[in-house]
């Protein structure tokens, strides 16, 4: 009889996986054994692989060009990442490895691009892509960017004023871009996006605005749907529209080239995960040829914002089941040696599910739990898995710890849940470790930050300021 957790994981999904196999009884991600790193620095605990991070980054790469190839499509592809999706050195150093861009949203993300300016990690050649509502410091900074000679610099006009602002602190010409605000899915309480200006509206500001000024550039047009890049009829028909603006455009300002079509590329949050990548690109690809082709313009050279694609797939949280609480005749609670409200904050406030798996304990039975975070509020427990709100684990036994997984967790997080400050309930602040490899792929880990102490929070608090 098939009782085993392995046995359940085995039926349910196509396992082992590429990045998921097992060592016996224990989880292996990307061949890292995972039960020697909780031996090794305990839970809860944090960490990010930095490979994927590059591994990612060079398949979009690699989709783009089989995509432009095989439609004969002649303008250059720039994936930038987007910033806002995990600030941390550690990421930048990983992603910058290969020839990428940036894309920022808020005026500190101009001080991150003058620091990595400063250090080499990008140079002159690099575009940032400046998006976001903009006022007082962003603008600020925007125009010293440009003003110290980053011509590469393209601010991403949100409204009306912008443009102004702009041109009162820059000094000379500049370049910059228009954002479409796209019509959201019919299911949303809005109908327009808050961020850009409207379809009708931007051939009328460029008439205005930007036509006869000699000091301001349009280069861009800039499109992104905010429930990403799906194949719905939706998203091809938003597609569709943006490119008529474009093509408009194009023929009333020949120095626009470019196309931003975003973000919203999803990964994988389940192991039955399924999304054809390349299908997708080649179509976008294909759709924006044939609408040049056929109002005969020249194609735009194309930008990308991967932000959650590039770092998401490299996260990921362990967990000790610390207790089972049988709170009536159906309901077992696994409660957890942390809290899913401050380390995994996007299950609790947007329902995102995480693919979540043992740590060990493959070959023992299983049964149904829910699991609890430490926190005393409601709202601290997970249970959105495949299984139709069930969650299958290894029977919790006393004498056999059990640890458990949360993976491609790596966007987001530890700016959404308040990195180094306070979190709900005074939860401490997990450790986290950074897991590289070398040129000949052998392993290495180093702690980055440690698990919060008494005393680090104690001092936010006011309680002890010296």
């Amino acid at each position: 009889m098939n009782t085993k957790y392995h046995d359940l994981i085995n039926q349910t999904f196509d396992f082992p996986q590429e990045e998921f196999s097992l060592n016996k009884d224990d989880l292996q991600f990307h061949n890292i054994d995972l039960m020697k790193l909780v031996e090794q620095y305990g839970t809860p605990l944090k960490f990010t692989y930095l490979p994927q991070i590059s591994a990612n980054i060079n398949r979009a790469k690699n989709w783009f060009k089989v995509a432009m190839d095989k439609n004969n499509y002649k303008g250059e592809y720039h994936y930038c990442y987007c910033t806002k999706s995990s600030h941390f050195e550690y990421v930048m150093n990983e992603a910058f490895k290969n020839d990428v861009h940036i894309e920022t949203s808020a005026a500190y993300d101009i001080n991150i691009v003058e620091n990595l300016l400063e250090s080499g990690k990008i140079n002159k050649n690099t575009y940032v892509v400046c998006n976001g509502f903009k006022r007082d410091q962003y603008i600020t900074n925007i125009a010293r960017l440009i003003n110290n000679g980053h011509e590469n610099t393209i601010p991403v006009i949100d409204n009306y004023e912008e443009l102004n602002l702009l041109q009162e602190e820059i000094d000379g010409k500049f370049k910059i871009g228009i954002r479409i605000a796209a019509e959201e899915e019919p299911k949303f309480e809005f109908y327009t996006s808050r961020l850009g200006i409207g379809y009708r509206n931007i051939v009328p500001f460029y008439r205005k605005q930007i036509h006869e000024n000699k000091n301001v550039e349009l280069k861009m047009l800039h499109f992104f749907i905010n429930t990403g890049i799906r194949d719905t009829a939706y998203y091809w028909n938003e597609l569709l529209k943006c490119l008529k603006v474009y093509i408009n455009l194009k023929k009333e300002c020949p120095t626009l080239d470019s196309l931003n079509i975003g973000g919203g590329f999803p990964i994988k949050n389940s192991l039955a995960f399924e999304y054809d990548y390349q299908y997708m690109i080649d179509e976008i690809i294909n759709q924006i040829k044939i609408a040049c082709d056929d109002a005969k313009v020249d194609v735009p050279h194309i930008f990308t914002e991967f932000g959650s694609f590039t770092v998401g797939e490299s996260g990921g949280a362990i967990y000790q089941v610390l207790y089972q609480k049988q709170q009536n005749d159906r309901e077992k609670w696994n409660m957890i040696d942390s809290s899913f409200i401050t380390t995994l904050p996007d299950t609790w406030a947007i329902n995102k599910r995480f693919i979540m798996l043992a740590i060990n304990r493959w070959n023992d039975s299983y049964e149904r739990v829910l699991l609890g975070g430490l926190t005393c509020d409601s709202d601290d427990y997970y249970n959105s898995e495949q299984n139709l709100n069930a969650i299958y684990l290894p029977n919790y036994k006393k004498e056999k710890p059990l640890y458990i997984g949360f993976f491609n967790t790596g966007a987001y997080q530890e700016t959404i849940g308040g990195y180094g400050g306070l979190q709900h309930c005074l939860i401490p602040q997990p450790k986290h470790i950074l897991i590289d490899r070398d040129k000949n792929g052998m392993l290495s880990t180093e702690v980055f930050s440690e698990q919060q102490k008494a005393e680090d929070v104690l001092k936010i608090l006011g309680y002890n300021k010296k």
